[in-house]
C-alpha cells in the first residue's frame, strides 16, 4: 500500500519503507535526522518542470500530464516502488507544503493505475 507523508511529519510504524521522492534535499532537515530507506531523487520532476509548476494549483492538471510523461522514463524506480508496495506499506516522502499538489501524489496515482 502506498502512502504519502511530508518529511516534517512524525514517523510511524505504519509507514513501512520510507522513500524520499524530492530531487532536492528538504530544507532544514539533516541527512542523518531523516528516517528513510532511500532517496529516489531521479524520480523527481525535472528542474525545468519543477520551476515551471512552482506548486501553483492552477497549473496542477498540466503539471500532472507533463510529469507523467517524465515518469515513463523512470521505469526502474517506478517498478521498484510498485514491487516494494505489493503487500507492504511504502511511504513516499516529500517536502512540499501543499499536501495535494505535489509530485508524490502524482507518483502514487501513476503507480496505482499500473
Amino acid at each position: 500500500m502506498l502512502k504519502l507523508k511530508r518529511v516534517y511529519d512524525d514517523v510511524s510504524q505504519q509507514d513501512g519503507k520510507r522513500i524520499l521522492v524530492d530531487g532536492i534535499w528538504p530544507r532544514g532537515v539533516k541527512k542523518e535526522d531523516l528516517e528513510h530507506d532511500g532517496w529516489y531523487k531521479d524520480i523527481a520532476p525535472s528542474a525545468d518542470l519543477r520551476k515551471w509548476f512552482d506548486h501553483d494549483p492552477d497549473k496542477w492538471e498540466e503539471f500532472k500530464k507533463k510529469y507523467r510523461k517524465e515518469l515513463k522514463n523512470q521505469k526502474e524506480l517506478v517498478n521498484q516502488i510498485k514491487k516494494d508496495s505489493d503487500g507492504h506499506n511504502v511511504t513516499l516522502l516529500y517536502a512540499a507544503k501543499d499536501t495535494e499538489h505535489n509530485q508524490a501524489a502524482v507518483i502514487k496515482e501513476y503507480i496505482e493505475e499500473k
